[in-house]
């Protein structure tokens, strides 16, 4: 690339005013991305990606148009603009489209404090195929694993400029380094999957290769013999691995897009009480290191630390302008975007009041449930909350893990469900959804 995201941006909103658009923003996204997948202790494939991907959004009065490219040639930039001021002129009006007042953009802020960006240097392939293979061994020396079905490794370096012709300009770069594996166990029709992986902003942070092969192996192991459960009401613990599900259909529920549309159980339940009162979630877009953290949104707005529900009581939808216009109040800077797409609501970190309680004391706790470590599909109501998934994970009995279960479905819902859920104290603080593990009283199982 010959030209820097920053000068992109602005030769776009020079274009789009030229072609006689009323306001423009434009994005700019630069990155390169590596990654390694290994089979049977060979290279199975090797990717390597990069590119410039362009971003115009253009306004006519209140009519709106979003066109993207990844050529970045002068002509095609002119031809971009054309575009989309022709198409925004034949859009319908829409009466909460437009870019933000210049007083409520983002005028500074601390990168280094975020911490998104690795200083090392990026890894050669041969490292990235090192740890694919560490992983594939350390999971196929694991007695019972018949194969590895991938281990791979990754790493990713991007760059996001954002311009609006009201002022705003700014970017970003963060890093990520990844490693996974999946292996299976058993034979035939008794086959077991499982997986481990982790992703982090720095390589140093990364778990080792071997960890996450082995754990993978032992997950699959732990697996091999599962049945159906028993059909009834009982207990299900949430393993922390998935419990993040439960308060993202919560977020979800409280998305000014939603709630705009009048397609939200939450909708009547604002400075409502929506969890235990000893429960909050906080999102913080600031946490160093972290997948979710940003400077400001994709409106140019500052993004802030928020209680979204304080001591259970729901404070506060997700907004970005447009939702915020259409409920009369104002975007709590939580703009998400593609470069092909307008911005819609997002949530960023959030972490969820961890408990008390170990995951071993809740299951010693349960006497007789599901401790769910997977979940498949999902059919959610989203005007009532109820709530229906596949599930597989481990029977409980007398507080211990008695064996493996798949097969079934759990379902409740979730107004209720969220009312009593119990959380552990095992969230990964390293996350961008911390949650720990989530015990839920009373919830239907349809097994055997």
């Amino acid at each position: 690339m010959t030209q820097s995201p920053e000068t992109l941006c602005h030769a776009l909103i020079d274009a789009a005013r030229k072609a006689g658009a009323d306001a423009a923003d434009a994005m700019a996204a630069d990155g390169s991305s590596l990654s390694i997948e290994v089979r049977e202790g060979k290279l199975e494939h090797a990717e390597r990606s990069e590119g410039t991907d362009l971003g115009l959004r253009v306004f006519i009065g209140q009519r709106q148009a979003q066109v993207s490219s990844s050529d970045s040639r002068p002509e095609t930039i002119a031809a971009m603009a054309e575009r989309a001021v022709a198409m925004a002129r034949e859009a319908p009006e829409d009466p909460y489209a437009g870019l933000a007042n210049p007083e409520q953009l983002a005028k500074g802020w601390d990168l280094a404090a975020l911490d998104l960006v690795d200083p090392a240097d990026e890894p050669a392939p041969a490292a990235l195929q090192d740890d694919a293979l560490a992983a594939e061994a350390a999971c196929q020396a694991i007695k019972g694993v018949t194969q590895v079905q991938s281990a791979a490794a990754g790493y990713g370096r991007h760059t996001v400029y954002l311009a609006t012709s009201t002022g705003f300009a700014g970017g970003y770069t963060r890093t990520g380094r990844s490693t996974s594996c999946t292996g299976i166990s058993g034979t035939g029709t008794g086959m077991e999957r499982d997986y481990d992986g982790d992703s982090r902003t720095y390589q140093t942070d990364l778990r080792s290769p071997e960890d996450i092969g082995r754990t993978a192996g032992e997950r699959a192991v732990a697996r091999l013999g599962a049945r159906k459960p028993k059909t009834g009401s009982y207990p299900v613990l949430f393993d922390e691995r998935i419990s993040s599900s439960l308060i993202g259909h919560l977020l979800s529920a409280a998305n000014g897009a939603a709630i705009a549309r009048g397609s939200s159980w939450l909708k009547d339940s604002l400075g409502q009480q929506v969890l235990p009162a000893h429960l909050s979630v906080i999102e913080d877009p600031h946490r160093p290191r972290i997948a979710g953290s940003r400077p400001f949104d994709g409106e140019g707005l500052p993004t802030r630390r928020r209680s979204i529900i304080e001591n259970g009581v729901l404070t506060g939808w997700t907004l970005d302008l447009a939702s915020a216009r259409k409920l009369g109040m104002q975007s709590t800077g939580n703009a998400a975007r593609g470069i092909g797409s307008v911005p819609s609501p997002s949530n960023w970190n959030i972490a969820l009041t961890e408990g008390d309680q170990s995951r071993a004391d809740l299951i010693a706790g349960m006497g007789t449930g599901l401790l769910v470590t997977s979940l498949i599909g999902s059919t959610i109501n989203p005007n009532t909350g109820d709530y229906s998934r596949g599930a597989s994970g481990f029977w409980v009995e007398n507080g211990e893990i008695a064996y493996p279960v798949n097969e079934c479905t759990i379902a409740g819902n979730l107004i209720e469900m969220l009312m009593r859920i119990v959380p552990a104290n095992d969230a990964r603080s390293y996350l961008s959804r911390v949650v720990p593990s989530l015990l839920v009283e009373g919830m239907t199982l349809a097994g055997n």
